[in-house]
């Protein structure tokens, strides 16, 4: 595993959470990165990255913390508004984000400024943890595809795989021994430069988007060594809630 100093500023948000996380990570992980050296070393990047358990986040950070990056994240705006955590994503400059609301426009634009001043932003293009029966990558929303038409930064799809058995969707308590493996890949960057040379049209971004799950996909089956569903899950199309926990019952 060849891995890359961060040289970037970071910060007291991110040391902290480095403090914590780094000497924690070995205890509770066994770690088996793959091709890192793939995100680009400098410069404004986009990593697009399948979303399987809430310790994802962690996971993902610390994959791109030792090939030389500091992560800056699309985190929903409710963690933000959490006393300690809410003073750590804000002083750490990662990025609120008001799901299912029209102010989520604000988060693009803040998104966008991000990569066009050199930061390496980490996006979950579902939006939410997956609600794939199998965990596949499930239909993504526009986001990560409008960040990419509108920045033509490189985009780096990031797979892993074994989060779930640490943190299995909207599990009640994690299960962290014993140790867990945990896999992580970045791909070669999705080619674009096609799809930017079009007009811009709602057509393009949802083209966009099913390029950069269709790259996501791929690499998540090379992970499982299985082959994906022919048809991606679509909550919408599925009647399933499009946040929260979707086993949970409506209160009536």
């Amino acid at each position: 595993m060849s891995v890359r100093k961060v040289q970037s500023e970071r910060g007291w948000a991110v040391n902290f959470v480095a403090a914590v996380v780094k000497p924690t990570a070995p205890l509770v992980t066994k770690r088996t990165w793959i091709d890192g050296e793939k995100i680009p070393a400098s410069g404004g990047c986009l990593l697009v990255v399948n979303h399987i358990s809430h310790v994802d986040p962690l996971l993902t950070a610390l994959f791109v913390w030792d090939h030389g990056r500091i992560p800056r994240y699309l985190a929903k705006s409710s963690l933000f508004r959490t006393p300690f955590v809410g003073k750590v994503l804000s002083s750490a400059h990662q990025i609120p984000v008001e799901r299912l609301s029209k102010n989520a426009i604000g988060a693009y634009d803040a998104a966008v400024k991000a990569v066009n001043d050199g930061e390496c932003v980490v996006v979950y293009p579902e939006g939410t943890l997956t609600r794939d029966p199998g965990l596949w990558p499930m239909a993504g929303k526009s986001g990560a595809a409008r960040i990419a038409l509108g920045t033509g930064v490189p985009v780096i799809p990031v797979a892993h795989w074994g989060a779930q058995d640490m943190l299995y969707p909207y599990a009640s308590r994690p299960d962290l021994f014993p140790r867990k493996r945990i896999t992580m890949k970045a791909g070669d960057p999705v080619p674009l430069d096609d799809l930017r040379a079009r007009p811009q049209t709602p057509q393009l971004v949802h083209d966009t988007t099913e390029r950069l799950m269709s790259s996501l996909t791929d690499l998540v089956a090379e992970l499982r060594g299985e082959e994906p569903p022919v048809t991606r899950f679509d909550p919408r199309t599925a009647g399933v809630r499009p946040t929260g926990n979707p086993n949970r019952k409506e209160r009536r």
